[in-house]
């Protein structure tokens, strides 16, 4: 598999990462009462220990290239020092709070089986698939969207960015605009973290290791698909 026939493939991964049930929680069609589960299993799934996923990466690469881009990620996600200000996953909960949930329940999250799968499949190939597919699945996939292609192609779509004041949240569910100090963050520091994910999956992983990181952003996209799935219908989503 040659450069561009990789980047495709990934790019198609990425492509598919929409859910037909995201336009329900975007329209504010979920009940109030149990948006809850959605924030819940999002937040003991992945976006918790996001730090330490990545984590995974850094330890297992042996490129100071890819190292020092994964560090610097790694850096702001835990501790909010490039810009944030706070922990990525303590900004999380401002959302949840915000909306007067009882965060108790996120410290004692109860994974859907589904969501059982999808932490599986992200711990299997952040622990036992070597650095490129960590790398990939992580950088990728998990902080990724389905509008990657703008990075190569400024005429492809690029990712809606609408004012916090007409966030989903805000205008749905009337979260403190405040609270949405994790977007915020995030719209600061993810094009250059794009840039980087891209750069170091593309210029680094080796080419005999493509073939491997397809089929497990393959393999992540189709759990992650049952999983949203089943959380939406948790939702009452049909």
């Amino acid at each position: 598999m040659d450069r561009e026939a990789f980047r495709e493939a990934l790019l198609a991964v990425m492509e598919s990462k929409e859910h037909p049930s995201w336009p329900a929680f975007t329209s504010g069609r979920v009940p109030a009462d149990r948006l809850h589960l959605h924030l819940e299993q999002e937040w003991g799934v992945y976006i918790r220990d996001f730090p330490v996923l990545l984590g995974r990466a850094y330890v297992q690469c042996p490129l100071p290239e890819v190292r020092r881009d994964l560090a610097e990620n790694l850096y702001e996600e835990e501790t909010g020092g490039l810009g944030a200000g706070r922990p990525h996953p303590e900004l999380f909960l401002e959302i949840p709070a915000g909306l007067g949930m009882d965060l108790q329940r996120f410290h004692q999250v109860r994974l859907i089986p589904e969501a059982q799968a999808y932490r599986g499949q992200l711990d299997a190939a952040t622990v036992q698939q070597g650095w490129p597919i960590a790398v990939a699945v992580t950088t990728l996939f998990l902080e990724g969207t389905p509008h990657e292609r703008h990075l190569f192609d400024p005429s492809a779509p690029a990712r809606p960015e609408p004012p916090l004041e007409d966030h989903p949240l805000v205008r749905h569910y009337k979260l403190p605009v405040e609270r949405l100090a994790l977007v915020r963050a995030h719209r600061d520091v993810e094009g250059g973290h794009r840039i980087a994910a891209w750069r170091m999956v593309l210029d680094h992983v080796p080419a005999t290791d493509r073939a491997a990181v397809v089929a497990a952003m393959e393999a992540t996209v189709v759990a992650w698909s049952a999983y949203r799935g089943a959380v939406a219908s948790a939702c009452g989503v049909q």
